[in-house]
């Protein structure tokens, strides 16, 4: 049994609970350290999380799958008003303003686009911290779920999850990248054939573009599917540059595509939706960042 009172409080180290709190919290181990505002590899927290359960004399919480124990949920109601309650305290002797914020997107963004709009909000906010995390659409979404991030730049799906908000800020039509020698001078002519034989080049099916890009071809009764699954629009660019097959990619404003590829117009197909996406209400350093995303892409279209 965990004794709560004096003898926790005076001899317990503070760091561990602090390590516990952020597991409980988070459900899991990594998912702590990924959410703990301090650089901390698994490693030490698990040590440390060990030694917090000898000096209890309690296992605190099951690894696989995440479950606390009873005593881990004893000590997680006792510990969690005080450890919760720091950020709002932090934020109130910082004069009533948050400075931190979570943001996910994809490489393009975050290289090309977010340091303009992270210039414009630290005007706003003074001593402005940004942590940045790299993921596609249903990773960011899942990311935003579990309360990881706090806003994602991202494709916009059909269905948004139930507490989530979002804003459309660009609708970018799809193409087909050929090579610049090839004889193909238009998506239609490809639809007219009774086979394809270019080999197709496009994301992994779970992805919006591919998603997109295979349901209008299943309206034109066309058979075409991937040889080469890429990771990311700059893989497919490049692997179409040398000839290896025609690329399924999106018409980026203001982004020069390689000279070796011509890029072909996909008519009739819908456009990608490019959007943000947060939960619950909209903080002030949200809001300006939302702010700041809006005038970034009016610039880009």
């Amino acid at each position: 049994m965990i004794k709560l009172g004096p003898t926790l409080t005076g001899s317990m180290n503070v760091h561990h609970l602090e390590l516990f709190y952020y597991v409980a919290r988070h459900g899991g181990i990594m998912p702590a350290v990924r959410n703990i505002p301090y650089g901390i590899q698994q490693p030490a927290v698990s040590s440390q999380i060990a030694q917090l359960e000898e000096y209890l004399g309690a296992t605190l919480f099951q690894r696989r799958p995440f479950e606390l124990t009873a005593e881990g949920e004893k000590l997680f109601k006792y510990i969690e008003p005080f450890f919760a309650s720091l950020d709002k305290m932090a934020v109130e002797l910082q004069g009533g303003e948050v400075r931190h914020i979570r943001i996910g997107a994809s490489a393009i963004v975050l290289r090309d686009h977010l340091p303009e709009v992270f210039q414009a909000a630290r005007k706003k906010f003074t001593g402005l911290k940004l942590s940045l995390r790299e993921g596609f659409p249903v990773q960011l979404e899942q990311l935003l779920q579990n309360d990881e991030i706090d806003l994602a730049f991202t494709l916009i799906e059909r269905k948004i999850p139930a507490g989530v908000q979002s804003l459309t800020l660009l609708e970018l039509p799809l193409v087909l990248l050929v090579e610049k020698n090839s004889p193909i001078k238009s998506a239609e002519e490809l639809w007219k054939r009774d086979k394809i034989d270019e080999p197709l080049i496009c994301l992994p099916a779970a992805e919006s573009i591919a998603k997109i890009f295979q349901d209008e071809l299943q309206k034109r009764h066309v058979d075409w599917f991937p040889a080469i699954e890429a990771s990311s629009i700059e893989l497919i660019e490049a692997y179409a540059a040398n000839g290896l097959g025609i690329g399924v990619s999106i018409a980026i404003p203001r982004k020069n595509t390689s000279p070796k590829v011509r890029t072909l117009p996909l008519n009739g197909f819908p456009p990608l939706v490019i959007g943000a996406m947060w939960r619950g209400r909209k903080s002030p350093l949200i809001e300006i960042f939302l702010s700041e995303a809006q005038k970034r892409a009016k610039q880009l279209t």
